[in-house]
């Protein structure tokens, strides 16, 4: 009833090797897109901004940071 040897140094190798396929796994998921995904989720951003910036109500008074005639002279 004798256990099998263990080679520690392979063990701690296989241990350091799974945990960087884990932490590998966890960039390509967050950081793995192209160029072309991103600009289309740009894109798509641009127009839901947009979309929302038009459907802005205006209640009748100006604006004080974009309207230059509302300014008052120092």
């Amino acid at each position: 009833m004798c256990a099998e040897p263990v080679n520690l140094r392979q063990f701690r190798k296989r241990a350091v090797r799974q945990e960087k396929d884990k932490l590998a796994q966890a960039n390509r998921i967050a950081y793995g897109r192209t160029k072309a995904e991103k600009s289309l989720t740009d894109a798509l951003n641009l127009k839901d901004a947009k979309a929302h910036e038009q459907q802005r109500l205006d209640n009748g008074e100006p604006d004080h940071k974009s309207d230059p005639a509302s300014r008052t002279p120092k």
